[in-house]
């Protein structure tokens, strides 16, 4: 494979998790669209929000999403990635993508167990109020997310059933 895969999904669905797997079975590199962010701009994206506003931060995260072109990598998305700008036609247009499926009650309790302050999106929002957002904001994400050419549930999902996926996309 000679173009990039993307991960897509929503938080805490497991894109980095699944990224270094499968790029590690695939034995290419695997980045974190997040981390190359964050080493370029040289705060937390929770930072930039406060500073700049969700708006700034979506137009970077276009920009290196598409600095990515033609890089034979595993590539975890943010969550929000490909909902904004032409980003998920892009990302059709120049990879594959796949998306982690899971549940909102799933995610709840995924992101429920992680550290909601490294989450921007997520502040201030607990139990059931947590639960609503995430529904809601699956919703409204699930139109983008279910336009990748490859979709799975991760839980009950192997490894080599992704693999086996990819390989024959």
């Amino acid at each position: 494979m000679t173009t990039p895969i993307f991960l897509i999904g929503f938080m805490g669905s497991g894109k980095t998790t699944w990224g270094k797997k499968i790029a590690n079975k695939l034995g290419i590199p695997f980045v974190d669209l997040d981390q190359e962010i964050v080493a370029h701009i040289g705060m937390s994206i929770p930072e930039y929000f406060t500073a700049f506003g969700e708006e700034k931060f979506r137009q970077l995260e276009s920009d290196f999403l598409k600095r990515q072109q033609g890089k034979e990598a595993v590539i975890s998305t943010g969550g929000g990635t490909p909902c904004y700008y032409d980003n998920m036609q892009w990302m059709k247009e120049n990879g594959l993508s796949l998306y982690l499926y899971h549940t909102p009650q799933s995610l709840w309790a995924r992101l429920s167990a992680s550290d909601l302050k490294k989450r921007p999106v997520l502040q201030g929002f607990s139990g059931d109020e947590l639960l609503d957002f995430i529904t809601t904001k699956l919703q409204e994400r699930a139109p983008f997310y279910e336009q990748a050419d490859i979709q799975f549930e991760q839980i009950h999902t192997t490894l080599d059933d992704i693999i086996d996926r990819i390989e024959k996309q």
